[in-house]
């Protein structure tokens, strides 16, 4: 016998209606005309002014973002074998779009752009990585996380272990704690360690996914360094912001002469060097912690003659645009400068506030302000398992160019 719908309603504004028909899950606190005494976390149905059921979605009382719509259903029940079917739509996916051998390391769930607001779910052979950053999949990860462990083991993939790594200050905004360490799936005992060992594009990197930033290692640039790799033979290449070395091993493994891997970091150039020792590339790739807008001025033109520029998001907000512009356009000037003529570039931002036009603006003015001209050779995003939700423009957050400087 069918469950019947038993959810409180959430009314909004004539604006969040026009906003939830073109397709964005969002429902801001200004827009919610009266909520009917749904629990903090708990699902409600949004209706409009007018009583017409728009979408089903979980509500926050501490966010901005008062109601994530994750179905617009009206049918829709949200019990186990619901959450498990959309669970195995989001994996039928990754198996369609990745090349076998990508979908040991992968990232499985892409919050919104899957139709589940606020979770990331990231794939490390046998460890899934997690970020709960709302606070209606926090009320219900304890059915989500082994759910999501069973379609995978179901089809045949090893999982020991799912470690939450909820240590991200993004979770106050939804009035949640900070913290992280292993989720107790049921029957079993958690890993006695949490470093992974995967493969990418054949470079073998070991993941420390309790430490390492975000969930542990940066999935969505996999495709855009098998590009690097196809440039880099013969050449003598320069990583900046390289975390633990991922753009410099491909272009190594690529076949480059010599490449320099520079971070900030201290600890990610130590994991940096044990990567390229564990690649057997460690003669020819020199790991360095320093900080890139100091380097880049300092070293002699023409120095190396492939760039490669993957910094961390400068802006997470629309009101440090304008400074964000400025340091992209700085590092992005230098290494133009350093290039010879013929010299190859490859240049990104992982910031959404970042957009493409504004992005490519600031591009166009450093060739100009270097005195060079742009051949690009390819444009590209993020890898298909961050899919982009067109009507979500959150989603679309990754842009990545490769240019010949001339």
């Amino acid at each position: 016998m069918k469950q019947e719908r038993a959810y409180p309603k959430c009314t909004v504004t004539d604006k969040a209606a026009r906003s939830l028909a073109a397709g964005h899950p969002w429902v801001y606190d200004t827009e919610v005309l009266r909520c009917e005494g749904a629990e903090n976390g708990a699902i409600v149905d949004v209706v409009s002014a007018k009583g017409r059921y728009l979408g089903s979605g979980f509500v926050s009382y501490h966010s901005k973002i008062r109601v994530r719509v994750f179905s617009q259903n009206a049918n829709d029940v949200f019990d186990a074998a619901f959450w498990r079917r959309r669970l195995q739509y989001a994996w039928d996916y990754r198996k369609t779009v990745l090349r076998p051998e990508d979908l040991a390391c992968c990232r499985v769930i892409f919050g919104e752009a899957d139709h589940f607001p606020g979770l990331t779910v990231d794939r490390f052979g046998p460890l899934l990585s997690v970020q709960v950053l709302s606070v209606g999949l926090e009320r219900i990860k304890g059915l989500l996380l082994p759910l999501l462990a069973d379609v995978l083991q179901a089809d045949g993939q090893q999982i020991d272990g799912v470690f939450e790594r909820n240590d991200v200050a993004i979770r106050g905004l939804e009035g949640l704690p900070q913290y992280k360490g292993w989720f107790a799936l049921p029957g079993r005992s958690a890993p006695g360690s949490a470093l992974a060992d995967i493969v990418e594009n054949g470079v073998r990197y070991t993941v420390d996914v309790e430490n390492g930033q975000k969930t542990g290692f940066f999935l969505d640039q996999k495709y855009n360094r098998a590009a690097v790799a196809r440039l880099a033979a013969g050449k003598r290449v320069l990583d900046c912001f390289t975390h633990t070395g991922s753009f410099a091993l491909n272009a190594a493994k690529g076949g480059a002469e010599k490449v320099t891997a520079v971070d900030v970091s201290e600890s990610a150039v130590a994991m940096a060097r044990h990567n390229a020792a564990i690649n057997g590339v460690a003669g020819r790739m020199e790991c360095l912690a320093a900080d890139v807008f100091e380097l880049l001025p300092a070293l002699a033109p023409h120095s190396y003659d492939f760039i490669i520029l993957d910094p961390p998001a400068f802006t997470k907000s629309r009101k440090t645009l304008h400074s964000a512009l400025r340091g992209y356009k700085e590092i992005n000037y230098r290494a133009m400068k350093l290039l010879p003529r013929g010299g190859y570039l490859a240049t990104c931002s992982c910031s959404h506030f970042a957009a493409e036009a504004e992005f490519t603006k600031m591009l166009r003015a450093a060739a100009r302000d270097a005195g060079v001209q742009l051949r690009q050779i390819e444009a590209r995003q993020q890898s298909p398992d961050h899919p982009i939700l067109w009507g979500v423009p959150e989603t679309n957050y990754l842009k990545f160019y490769l240019f010949q400087v001339v």
